[in-house]
């Protein structure tokens, strides 16, 4: 194996765990980060590691549910009609994926990612020393009803195929698995294949300290130019206030901001933007709660966390850079408020990020087609966190020509002519 110097491009988890892969491979590494690492979208999701995601947003039962959808009034959806008209062709694309072909593709692909994923992750929390971080007892999908229940059965239809874990609980046995949801909810499902973070941002924090401290370069710049260099097979990576810096290859995982960057070298990246936002809560409750759950009625995530009951919200399909708006996360709060002893609010400002999906809702993993050198990993929607290991490990496998840990084909960026 030839030993080669690269640059990553974003110290989210993607970024992070491909430059810990690479440096494990005996590749000399520079992690480009424009902040401090995993201070980004990594930073704000729910922590959960679950093989539940194996089952995208634009699955075959988003067809029943769009009608309401657009009226633009669900928790679980809501959307900029500006941005949608601009958008239209990016989001019918998506749509067509929602059909039941390309939905077994996506999900046998997005199952095995998920898997590696864990696998690594574990790997990964060890090394750091942040195995303390970490459950590994599951997480709850809540139902506010039986037909609310039945009405999803799709879903628990496909993680039985793929001999995801998960158990239907009625009210009293949730009580006895998290005593603190009381009777609210007379139906649950326990997915028991799920770990959960109690500090996402932490966890990429210590896997960069990691990097660092086995010999990897951290530089905290923000990258705004490649360059192929003028001779050679290199590339030099110019960033503000530095000189440009010659590598031989180069990762892009900029998340919602790789498309912005490629743009400059004629790829044109069909990403979306599912925003999202989460706030901080106190709990006036007797006994707090012990996991993440999913509370399906108001289509928001409950995680504890470090700094409080972390409610994330569904998702705002929305510009990037769009002024943020609470009318998702307010909605959300009133209806766990029926239900759970909610308490204040412990953030000054609510957290907003962006959630970077191509239209299949799988990840572009893997060698750009038109540019050599240039190596993508980025598109992880919501599951980036998830899945940066297991993104990191088959990424090292093309560089180095080995054989890859699962199946490259569906992650490849050559499908949208990358």
């Amino acid at each position: 194996m030839t030993r080669r110097s690269f640059a990553v491009l974003g110290a989210g988890m993607v970024g992070v765990c491909c430059a810990l892969e690479l440096q494990a491979r005996g590749h000399r590494v520079t992690l480009f980060e424009r902040g401090e690492p995993g201070g980004e979208t990594s930073s704000g999701n729910a922590g959960v590691v679950a093989r539940s995601s194996l089952v995208p947003l634009n699955h075959p039962g988003l067809w029943q549910a769009l009608p309401s959808l657009l009226g633009n009034r669900s928790g679980a959806l809501r959307y900029s009609p500006t941005y949608a008209l601009r958008r239209a062709g990016r989001l019918a694309a998506f749509l067509q994926q929602a059909r039941q072909q390309p939905f077994e593709r996506t999900t046998a692909a997005l199952d095995a990612l998920i898997v590696h994923s864990r696998q690594r992750h574990r790997h990964w929390a060890s090394e750091a020393r942040v195995q303390h971080l970490w459950r590994d007892d599951g997480w709850l999908y809540l139902y506010r009803s039986q037909q609310a229940y039945e009405a999803a059965h799709r879903i628990r239809e496909t993680w039985s195929r793929f001999g995801v874990a998960h158990d239907t609980l009625d009210a009293h046995a949730l009580r006895s698995v998290e005593p603190g949801l009381g009777a609210a909810y007379p139906v649950a499902v326990w997915v028991r294949d799920a770990d959960a973070a109690s500090d996402p941002r932490r966890v990429v924090q210590a896997y960069a300290s990691l990097f660092v401290g086995r010999g990897g370069r951290l530089l905290q710049a923000s990258v705004h130019h490649l360059m192929k260099a003028s001779s050679g097979p290199g590339w030099l990576v110019q960033s503000a206030g530095r000189p440009a810096e010659p590598v031989d290859d180069v990762v892009v995982a900029l998340g919602p901001w790789s498309p912005g960057l490629l743009a400059d070298l004629g790829l044109s990246v069909p990403m979306l933007y599912e925003r999202g936002y989460h706030m901080h809560y106190g709990w006036n409750g007797v006994q707090p709660l012990v996991r993440p759950v999913y509370d399906t009625g108001a289509a928001c995530v409950l995680a504890p966390m470090a700094g409080g009951l972390r409610l994330s919200t569904g998702v705002e399909l929305n510009d990037l850079d769009a002024p943020g708006s609470l009318a998702q996360l307010d909605m959300a709060e009133r209806a766990v408020r029926t239900c759970l002893p909610l308490g204040a609010r412990l953030d000054t400002q609510a957290w907003k990020g962006a959630r970077p999906t191509l239209p299949d809702s799988r990840p572009a993993i893997g060698a750009s087609g038109r540019l050599p050198g240039l190596w993508l990993a980025l598109g992880h929607q919501h599951i980036g966190f998830s899945t940066g290991p297991g993104t990191a490990a088959l990424l090292g496998s093309l560089i180095d020509g080995e054989p890859a840990p699962f199946d490259p084909e569906p992650f490849a960026p050559g499908r949208f002519k990358l």
